[in-house]
């Protein structure tokens, strides 16, 4: 039996044990994607925090790309990414002339470590195959690394309800088979063009 307070985990279903594990997602975003989330004076991010209770970080700079980090438990996560989701595809509609043929689909790129991908894909695609048909988004893996990381960015298109289920599988294999080796994370912006850029300018 699992003990009232649940913090044995010892003997509880896999469900009981599944809510107390951490979740870190990080996931690439664009610069008008990040003015969407943060909202007015942080309201919006603000807002997705406390609802969620997940802890919200992005990264800083210049760069037109940002990493946007969410951690807690599996349930705060889900329903950051789910918050986020719906706002995306909010500000999408907003953008046409208010009368959109169908819902636009959005389109979230989590970035996960490229030795996670393998178990992702499945045996010659069978698993991103798999994930594709039971939620009916769009799942695509790169092929190559982020630019100085051994992360790969994983493309999640639909509805907000169809990459929200998408999300909780990719989460589920990923949690299931943890990285290998050292992970280096991918900071946007730190790409060599850049700096070799930044350096003949100064010329």
């Amino acid at each position: 039996m699992a003990s009232p307070d649940g913090a044995s985990g010892v003997g509880g279903s896999p469900e009981e044990t599944e809510l107390s594990i951490t979740l870190t997602l990080r996931m690439l975003m664009h610069g008008k994607e990040i003015g969407s989330i943060i909202g007015k004076k942080g309201e919006t991010v603000k807002r997705i925090r406390e609802q969620s209770t997940a802890r919200i970080t992005i990264s800083e700079g210049s760069c037109p790309e940002r990493i946007t980090t969410i951690t807690g438990s599996t349930d705060a996560v889900f329903r950051a990414v789910s918050m986020i989701a719906f706002k995306l595809e909010e500000d999408l509609g907003a953008g046409g002339d208010g009368v959109s043929a169908g819902r636009a689909p959005v389109t979230l790129r989590l970035v996960i470590p490229a030795s996670q991908c393998g178990s992702l894909i499945g045996k010659a695609g069978a698993k991103i195959r798999e994930i594709r048909e039971s939620t009916g988004a769009q799942v695509q893996v790169a092929g190559d690394l982020l630019p100085n990381s051994t992360e790969r960015a994983v493309t999640v298109s639909g509805v907000p309800d169809t990459i929200i289920q998408c999300v909780r599988q990719i989460c589920a294999v990923i949690l299931e088979s943890p990285p290998k080796g050292a992970t280096i994370p991918y900071h946007p912006g730190l790409s060599l063009g850049t700096i070799l850029l930044s350096a003949n300018q100064v010329r």
